[in-house]
């Protein structure tokens, strides 16, 4: 019993010592915008200083690109990349790491 606890608990240690080499970049489509975001009361959210408002079915992604509830978001002038529906509203909203605010914003295809 001893031995296949120990060596259930090295297999476990191993794993999540190589699950981040393994993390892959998160896909931005190609109409990505790249802004700073405060949240506000829903819809209501501010884009690089200005007003704007999410849309019904907003989606906003945290730095380990989970949804989080937009009354769930903390902070201000958050670094983001986001998308606009067809209506001028925010649709979708990631929260981007430090590496990832570094990278430049990838160009429209």
């Amino acid at each position: 019993m001893r031995r296949w606890f120990a060596l259930t608990l090295t297999v476990l240690l191993a794993l999540t010592m190589t699950l981040p080499a393994l993390a892959i970049d998160r896909p931005f489509p190609a109409n990505i915008l790249r802004g700073k975001f405060t949240p506000g009361y829903f819809p209501d959210i501010t884009l690089d200083g200005k007003p704007r408002q999410l849309s019904p079915s907003a989606r906003i992604f945290n730095q380990d690109n989970r949804i989080e509830m937009p009354a769930a978001v903390r902070g201000a002038d958050l670094v983001v990349n986001y998308t606009v529906d067809g209506m001028g509203y925010i649709d979708r909203i990631w929260i981007l790491t430090a590496d990832e605010a570094a990278q430049p914003v990838p160009a429209a295809k």
